[in-house]
C-alpha cells in the first residue's frame, strides 16, 4: 500500500514510468495498431459529436486529446478513450437543460462540463475511491446503453429522412416523425438508407473492412458528382487546426450549478463503463488494472478536453476492442492514432462540405442497433430479480426521464440492492453433523437446552446490526432453556462500532438469563477493533478462541455436566455422546416453564448475613457430591438433584431452607418441586455457587476455616 505522501506523485508519474519501460520490439504493432483504429475514430468522432447536437469538430478534438492523456495517465494498455456513442447523448441530456443546442452557450457548456467531469474523476481517483465502480451494477450499464440504442435510432430518423423538426424527448421525436413523415426528402433517404445497407454487406463479406468510413466516402462522392442539385444537408467544412484553448466560464457558479447533476451522472457511468471494458481485456492479456490510476487517467483526459474544445468522454468499447484485436502491446497505440486522425483531418477537412448528414445518421443508427444486448437483456432477465429491476428501470429512465436522471437512479439502485442485501447477512443456528467433523445449519436435528451455536454470515456494520440482533434474539426466544451462545464470525470480514454494541448486547442478554457468550473465527481486523473498543475486557480474553477446541472447552470448563445428565434429553455434541442420561421428566419435565412468582431468590451476601444470625437458614446443595467437594457453603447439606426429586420428606418443612445449585438452575427447579408438594419456607440463591464465589464469600470462608484450623 502507497503511503499517503507517495501515492498521488505516483498516479501522475505514470507517463515517466511508460517511456522508461518502453520497449522498442512494441512500436510496431503499437503503430499498425493506432492506424487501425484511426480509420474508425475518424468518422466515430464526427457521428458521435453530432449525437450530443455539437459541431462535429469538437468530437474531432476530443479524439485526438483525450486519446492521448487517457493513455498517458490510464491503467489499461489497450483501452482507447474518446467521445462515445452513449456517453454523447448523455451530455446532450445533461446540457439541454441549460443551453439550446446550436447556440454558442451550449458549445461552451459542453466544455465546462468536460471539465467538471474530469475533475470529478481525477478527484475520485487521486483519494483512491476506484473500488466505489464495483457497486455499481453491470445491469445499470446493459440498460443504459439499450436504451441509448433504441433513443439514437429513433432521434437519427428526422436526419435519415431530411426532415426538419425539434424534439427533446421519445415522444416528441415519435410525434414529430407521424407529423412530418410525408414530408420525407427522397433523395436523403436514399443515401441514408444506402450507407445503412453498405455497411451491413460489408460487415459480411468482410468485417475488418471498415464499413463507416467506405460508405460515407461514398456517400460524400455522389453528393460531389451531382452537386448542388441534390438538395441534401451535409456537413459544413471542418477546420484544419490543431485543437484551439477554450474560453469556458468557470466562475459561473450559476452555470456550473445547473451542470452538476449531468456531470455527476456523466462521471459515474463514463467510469463505470471504462472499467467494464478495461477489465473484459484484462482477463484475455493478464494485465494486472489499478482501478485508481485509470481513474486518473480519465479525469485528466477529460479535463483536457475541456480546455482544448472537445467534450466529456470514455472508453470505447469498439475502439478498444479493435485496438486490442489489432495487436496493441502499449498506450502507444492510442497515442499513434490520435496524431493519424490529426493528419486526416487536415487532409480531409475540405471534402467534409460534401459528407451528408444522412450518411452520418444511417451509421448512428447502425452503431445504435449494435448497442442493445439481447443476449445480455435476456441472461439479466433469467437471472436474480434485482438485477432485471435495475436493468428495466435504467432501460426505461433513459427512454422517457431525463437521462442523466435515469443514469443517477439506476446507480442509486444498484447501491440500494447493495445495501439491502448486506443489511442482512445470514444469522443461522448450526449443530454438528453425523460425524461430528462439521457444523452444518440445522433443520430436523434436535438442539442441545444448554449450548447453542449460531453463525454470522456477513459482515457485522450499522447497516446489519438489528438484522443480526433480531435473528439472534429469534434464536433465543426459540430455545428459551438455552443460556449459553457460542458465536461463529468466520465470515465476518469487517464491523464497527455499530457492530462492537450489538454483540455487547447479545452478551448482556445471555448474561441475564444465568449463560455467556463465546466467540470464534474473528478475523484479524475484527479483533483489532474489539480489543481497541474494550470489547475483548467486557467479554473476556479467555471467550474469544478457536472453533476446534471451543465446544470441548466449553463442557468441560464452563457448562455445568449435571445439567447434561439429568435434565438433557437429547445428545447433540460429541462431548455427550457417552455422558449417563437420568431423566426425570416424571417428576418435572425439562420444557415445563417454572412461574415467576413461585420461587423466591435470596442474594449471596444476604445469605452470607443471615447465616450469622441466631436462627440461620439451613443451606441445601443439589449438586452432585464431586461439585460439592471442590467447593460449598459452610454447613451446607448435600441432597443431590436426582435424590431429592425421588424423596422429599429428607427436606424438613418447619424451617427456612435455602436451596443451592452451580448457577440457579437446578436449585430453581428443586425449589418449585418443593412448592408444589407444600413447602412454603423455601428460597433459591440467585445465580447459584457461581454467584457466591464472584462475591468473595467462598474465599472467605477458606480464609476463616484456615485460621480456626
Amino acid at each position: 500500500m502507497l503511503s499517503a505522501p507517495k501515492y498521488i506523485p505516483f498516479y501522475l508519474l505514470k507517463p515517466v514510468r511508460f517511456f522508461q519501460g518502453y520497449r522498442r520490439h512494441n512500436l510496431r504493432p503499437d503503430l499498425i495498431s493506432g492506424l487501425t483504429v484511426a480509420v474508425i475514430l475518424l468518422p466515430q468522432s464526427i457521428a458521435f459529436a453530432l449525437i450530443a447536437e455539437l459541431p462535429p469538430e469538437m468530437g474531432l478534438y476530443a479524439a485526438i486529446v483525450a486519446a492521448i492523456i487517457g493513455a498517458l495517465w490510464g491503467s489499461s494498455n489497450q483501452i482507447h478513450t474518446g467521445p462515445t456513442n452513449a456517453l454523447s447523448l448523455l451530455v446532450l441530456s445533461s446540457l439541454i437543460m441549460s443551453a439550446q443546442p446550436g447556440t454558442p452557450e451550449f458549445v461552451v457548456a459542453a466544455g465546462l462540463l468536460a471539465v467538471m467531469v474530469g475533475l470529478l474523476q481525477l478527484t475520485m481517483g487521486l483519494v483512491r475511491l476506484g473500488v466505489l465502480v464495483n457497486f455499481v451494477s453491470h445491469s445499470v450499464v446493459v440498460g443504459f446503453a439499450s436504451g441509448a440504442g433504441v433513443l439514437i435510432a429513433i432521434k437519427q430518423m428526422r436526419h435519415l429522412l431530411g426532415l426538419d423538426f425539434s424534439s427533446r424527448s421519445l415522444v416528441e421525436t415519435l410525434e414529430g416523425l407521424t407529423d412530418h413523415v410525408l414530408q420525407t426528402h427522397l433523395f436523403t433517404a436514399y443515401l441514408g438508407i444506402a450507407t445503412i445497407v453498405t455497411i451491413v454487406i460489408l460487415r459480411r463479406v468482410n468485417p475488418k473492412l471498415p464499413g463507416a468510413l467506405i460508405s460515407m466516402v461514398m456517400a460524400s462522392l455522389t453528393v460531389f458528382l451531382l452537386g448542388d442539385q441534390t438538395g441534401v444537408s451535409v456537413i459544413k467544412e471542418l477546420p484544419g487546426s490543431l485543437p484551439p484553448l477554450a474560453d469556458l466560464p468557470l466562475t459561473n457558479l450559476n452555470l456550473i450549478a445547473e451542470l452538476s447533476a449531468g456531470a455527476l451522472a456523466v462521471a459515474a457511468i463514463a467510469l463505470v463503463e471504462t472499467t467494464a471494458i478495461a477489465r473484459s481485456i484484462a482477463t484475455q492479456t493478464g494485465q494486472r488494472l489499478d482501478s485508481n490510476q485509470e481513474f486518473v487517467g480519465q479525469g485528466l483526459a477529460n479535463l483536457a478536453a475541456g480546455f482544448f474544445s472537445g467534450y466529456p468522454c470514455a472508453g470505447s468499447f469498439s475502439r478498444s476492442a479493435v485496438n486490442f484485436k489489432g495487436g496493441a502491446k502499449t498506450p502507444l497505440s492510442a497515442i499513434f492514432s490520435s496524431f493519424f486522425v490529426l493528419i486526416a483531418m487536415f487532409a480531409l477537412a475540405p471534402l467534409a462540405a460534401y459528407l451528408p448528414r444522412a450518411a452520418l445518421a444511417g451509421v448512428l443508427i447502425v452503431t445504435a442497433v449494435g448497442m442493445i444486448d439481447y443476449h445480455e437483456i435476456s441472461r439479466i432477465a433469467k437471472g436474480a430479480r434485482s438485477d432485471a429491476l435495475i436493468l428495466g428501470v435504467t432501460f426505461l429512465g433513459t427512454l422517457f426521464l431525463h437521462i442523466d436522471f435515469a443514469v443517477l437512479a439506476g446507480i442509486l439502485l444498484s447501491f440500494a440492492v447493495y445495501i439491502l442485501r448486506t443489511s442482512v447477512p445470514k444469522v443461522r443456528s448450526l449443530v454438528p453433523d453425523a460425524e461430528f467433523k462439521h457444523f452444518v445449519p440445522q433443520t430436523e436435528q434436535p438442539s442441545c437446552p444448554h449450548l447453542g451455536i449460531v453463525e454470522i454470515r456477513g459482515d457485522l456494520y450499522f447497516g446489519a446490526v438489528t438484522h443480526v440482533e433480531e435473528a439472534v434474539d429469534r434464536h433465543l426466544s426459540q430455545n428459551p432453556e438455552q443460556r449459553f451462545l457460542l458465536l461463529r464470525m468466520q465470515s465476518v470480514n469487517q464491523c464497527d462500532f455499530s457492530g462492537i454494541h450489538a454483540l455487547e448486547s447479545i452478551v448482556r442478554t445471555c448474561r441475564d438469563r444465568g449463560g455467556d457468550v463465546f466467540i470464534t473465527g474473528v478475523q484479524e481486523p475484527v479483533l483489532e477493533l474489539m480489543e481497541s473498543t474494550e470489547f475483548c475486557q467486557y467479554l473476556g480474553a479467555d471467550h474469544i478462541g478457536s472453533e476446534v477446541t471451543a465446544v470441548d472447552h466449553l463442557f468441560h470448563k464452563v457448562l455445568d455436566p449435571a445439567i447434561c445428565i439429568y435434565e438433557c434429553p437429547v445428545r447433540v455434541f460429541k462431548e455427550c455422546q457417552n455422558l449417563p442420561k437420568q431423566q426425570f421428566a416424571g417428576v418435572m419435565p425439562l420444557y415445563t416453564e417454572i412461574p415467576t412468582d413461585s420461587v423466591v431468590e435470596i442474594s449471596a451476601r444476604e445469605l452470607w448475613d443471615r447465616m450469622h444470625d441466631h436462627s440461620p437458614p439451613l443451606v441445601v446443595d443439589v449438586r452432585e457430591p464431586r461439585e460439592f467437594d471442590l467447593g460449598h457453603i459452610p454447613k451446607a447439606r448435600i441432597v443431590p438433584f436426582p435424590t431429592l426429586l425421588s424423596s422429599v420428606s429428607e427436606i424438613p418443612n418447619d424451617r427456612t431452607v435455602v436451596l443451592v445449585c452451580r448457577g440457579g438452575r437446578r436449585s430453581t427447579r428443586a425449589a418449585h418441586v418443593l412448592g408444589c408438594q407444600g413447602y412454603d419456607r423455601v428460597l433459591v440463591l440467585e445465580g447459584g455457587m457461581l454467584a457466591w464465589q464472584s462475591a468473595g464469600l467462598l474465599e472467605a470462608f477458606q480464609v476463616n476455616k484456615g485460621k480456626r484450623g
